[in-house]
This record gives structure tokens, sequence and C-alpha cells, in this order.
């Protein structure tokens, strides 16, 4: 795979991943509507992750960035549900993404040995301008509580993305995968049950849960398949795009104010984007 497949792979990832972000803001229990995303998830993908644990030759280490990947990915699905639950979809999604988009090429270049040339360092930074300039963070101030869950579904989503990419050498994307739908399941089932909105939810937005079933793993699944060859410090920060996509969203579907703002904003993520995967 080249870098122009895993690129077109990155922004079909990023269209559903926005789309996924605008179904939970839109739910009205946010951790009943992810743990049935969850629920189905698991159940379609279980056979792969079944035939592949059958075969795969996984030593200890390998159990153990499992179990990692595991709480990362709990951690991220509990924080998420409540983030989306206390602030707006505009602010709050260019943060905990921009989070991400920072941490993650800053890490794996230590860990992994990557590295970006100056326009790759350039992109970076305009992208992770343009997400705080969309959030508006300094001029309308954030529950410390929200910001402070906020960055933690920023560092979450880094640690099991840095992990996943060790586990790429043994396991398939649809197998790790599934690993991400369990963990979504089993963390979200005891808070959604005693809730006790799950079959509102469903009959409520019971066709928002089946798309959000399909977009949910899909988006993650095409990241780890572009993952799997390509620099991590180059697309991750190019999966951001979601945040324009994300921003125009929030705008026309959810009616958040400012819009006009946080698309010329968004443009400046998409430059930064740009010069990406142009001069990488």
């Amino acid at each position: 795979m080249n870098n122009t497949y895993a690129l077109l792979l990155v922004l079909a990832s990023a269209i559903m991943h926005s789309v996924w972000s605008l179904l939970i803001k839109r739910s009205v229990h946010k951790i009943s509507f992810l743990w049935l995303i969850q629920v189905i998830a698991t159940i379609a993908f279980m056979p792969f992750l079944v035939s592949e644990l059958r075969t795969a030759e996984l030593d200890f280490q390998n159990y153990i960035f499992i179990f990692i990947s595991f709480l990362f990915q709990s951690v991220y699905l509990l924080l998420l549900a409540y983030v989306y639950k206390g602030g707006e979809m505009s602010q709050v999604y260019p943060l905990m993404r921009g989070t991400a988009a920072l941490l993650i090429p800053l890490t794996s270049i230590i860990l992994y040995h990557e590295r970006l040339s100056w326009p790759g360092w350039l992109g970076l930074s305009l992208i992770v301008t343009g997400l705080i300039a969309i959030s508006d963070i300094f001029k309308h101030r954030m529950d410390k509580l929200l910001l402070l869950l906020t960055g933690g579904v920023g560092v979450a989503i880094t640690g099991y993305t840095l992990i996943d990419k060790s586990l790429l050498s043994v396991m398939s994307p649809v197998a790790l995968l599934q690993i991400y739908n369990i963990a979504g399941c089993t963390a979200l089932m005891i808070p959604a049950l005693r809730s006790r909105t799950v079959k509102q939810e469903w009959r409520t937005n019971k066709w928002f849960v089946l798309l959000g079933a399909m977009a949910a793993p899909g988006s993650y699944f095409l990241f780890l398949i572009a993952m799997k060859t390509a620099p991590l410090s180059y697309i991750s920060p190019i999966r951001e795009l979601s945040i324009v996509f994300g921003s125009l969203l929030s705008w026309f579907v959810l009616k958040e104010g400012q819009g006009l703002r946080r698309a010329a904003y968004s443009m400046l993520v998409f430059l930064g984007i740009m010069i990406m995967a142009i001069f990488h």
C-alpha cells in the first residue's frame, strides 16, 4: 500500500467519524446509544476474532498490549459519552481530536522512530492551531471538569492508537477492531443498564443506532488498514479532517453557533492537512 492509498482510506475514515460523532450528539441517552452500537458491532465481528485467535501466534507481551488497548478504549468511550452530554460538539470535538492530533505524532516519533519533514511540522502546527481556534476555548471558557474529561478523551485516543500500531504486526485490522468493540460493550454495559434507557433509546433512534453500528467500527477499521503500513505521524493528523466535516455538521444540522467563524478556521486545518499530504 502506498501513501496515496493510505490517504484515501484516512479521508474516508474521517468522514465516517464525523458522521458517527453527529449521531452520538443527536442521541437522547448517550451511554445507551453508544452501548447499543457496541453490542451490535461486537456480535457482528466476533467470528473474525475467534477465528484469528485460534491460529494467531501471540506471546505474553501481545496479550498485555491487548489488555492495555482494551483499557484505553474503555476509558475513551466512557469519557466520550459524558463529554458529549455536557458540551457542544463544535467545541469539545476539536479539542479532544486536537489533543490526539498533537500527541500521536510526537509519541510515534519517539516510539516508532518515525519522522516529519519541516513541511510536515508546519502542517501539524496549522492543524493544531486551527483546532484550538475552532473550539474557541479561550473566548468561551469551558467548565473545568468538562475540559479535563475532553483532554482525557484525547489521551485515551493516543494510548490505544499507539498500542494498536504495535499489535497490527501480529493481528489483522478486523480482529483488532473487535477488541475495540468488546471494550465498548463491556465498559458501557453497567452504566447503560443502570440508566434504564436502553429500550427507550432503541425505540427512539433505532435507525441511527444501526447507522452508528456501521460508521463507528467502519471508521476505525479503515484507519487500522492505513496504519498497518503508513507512518502514524503522517496519517494521524490527516484524519483530523473529520473536524472540518464535524464543524460543518454541527453548524448545519445541530444549529450550533458561530458556524461561519468555525468553518473559516476549519480551512486552516484543511490547509495543514494538504501540506502534510503533499510534502510528506
